[in-house]
């Protein structure tokens, strides 16, 4: 399926509906606990770009491949182990030399709290001198991914791109040769503060930001990008995202009130074709685990898109899916694409089924 705003090659003329490039890393979740008191922790993997190949996989039933680093040790054949479970393809990952250490070479650890109440989530990187932290330009064979397998749909994001300036290069490198094989490409803005602290923090990112931008077609975020200040108002920093980026055919972004961490309000705005687009709106959402949210949120409006589905209905699946991820724990959804549509028609809370 096509849009005239959004090309997309159909489907079946490519190896690869969706590939990512990013960090997988392993999530330690505490549960109920805090990460400061437990004696237990429950692992899954993650990673913002991650989760929406493994979401475009599990979920929409696409075909899927992550491009990333891992050490060649036991930790690094975990993570491959989860990415397998999540159906999406391995054969991208790039194996590099474990010292003994992981001073060279590591796979990148996330502790999380999902938070309660007045006790918000909590996330505490360890990811220093990971694998993937040390990917660079010509690490990866973009021509034979993007020419001779071929991909529909790349997706990457600024968690990455903030990781290190090699990253950031390699970032760049890559959306440009995914728009040269013909690839939409969505980038994700995801910016995290702790990862830009001693690299220029906001500033630093905004500026990368607008050089990946240029080789952008699907953005998910509004702030992050545009020079002039938004007032917080997704509508104004999307519009002037686009007045600066014409490139850009979809914008869109999640709309978060959290009254507690258990009770968010929830909606979604996308731009598309020139005109503005919400979802429904979900006053005093439940949440258990809102880590995710977003990545399942940008998943939803890539299948609906690729799917042949309208910019007002892929918000609605993208608002949906999300809004699903964060009902159970770890980063990646657990929601398959039927229990989407009946949250989206909202025929499903108190059914059992």
């Amino acid at each position: 399926m096509t849009h005239s705003f959004l090309p997309i090659k159909p489907a079946g003329s490519a190896r690869w509906d969706v590939a990512a490039l990013g960090e997988v890393m392993l999530r330690l979740d505490p549960g109920e606990g805090r990460v400061r008191n437990t004696r237990h922790f429950q692992v899954w993997e993650g990673g913002g770009e991650y989760n929406l190949a493994r979401a475009a996989r599990k979920c929409f039933g696409l075909s899927a491949t992550v491009v990333t680093a891992l050490p060649r040790n036991d930790v690094g054949w975990l993570v491959e182990d989860c990415i397998c479970q999540g159906g999406v393809d391995a054969s991208h990952i790039l194996w590099r030399d474990f010292d003994g250490i992981g001073r060279d070479s590591r796979v990148g650890l996330n502790f999380v709290e999902r938070g309660f109440g007045l006790r918000p989530a909590l996330g505490v990187s360890d990811r220093g001198h990971s694998a993937a932290s040390a990917m660079k330009p010509g690490d990866v064979d973009w021509d034979t991914l993007f020419g001779a397998q071929g991909v529909r749909w790349f997706h990457t994001g600024g968690i990455f791109a903030a990781l290190s300036d090699s990253t950031a290069a390699l970032t760049v490198e890559a959306v440009t040769a995914a728009r040269k094989h013909g690839a939409v490409v969505s980038f994700d803005l995801n910016y995290r503060a702790s990862l830009w602290a001693s690299r220029g923090g906001s500033n630093a990112a905004r500026a990368l930001n607008r050089t990946i931008a240029p080789h952008v077609d699907v953005l998910f975020g509004a702030e992050g990008l545009g020079d002039r200040p938004s007032g917080g108002d997704p509508r104004t920093a999307i519009e002037s995202a686009v007045a600066d980026f014409p490139n850009l055919r979809v914008v869109a972004t999640t709309c978060r009130t959290a009254h507690t961490a258990n009770s968010n309000d929830w909606s979604a705005i996308i731009h598309a074709d020139g005109q503005f687009r919400e979802s429904r709106k979900r006053p005093g959402l439940d949440i258990l685990d809102r880590v995710g949210g977003g990545d399942a949120f940008a998943s939803g409006v890539c299948w609906a898109l690729m799917a042949g589905k309208t910019p007002a209905e892929a918000v609605e699946y993208g608002a949906a899916h999300g809004a699903l991820a964060m009902t159970t724990p770890g980063d990646a959804s657990m929601a398959r694409l039927d229990e989407i549509e009946r949250a989206i028609d909202d025929s499903d809370a108190g059914v059992i089924r």
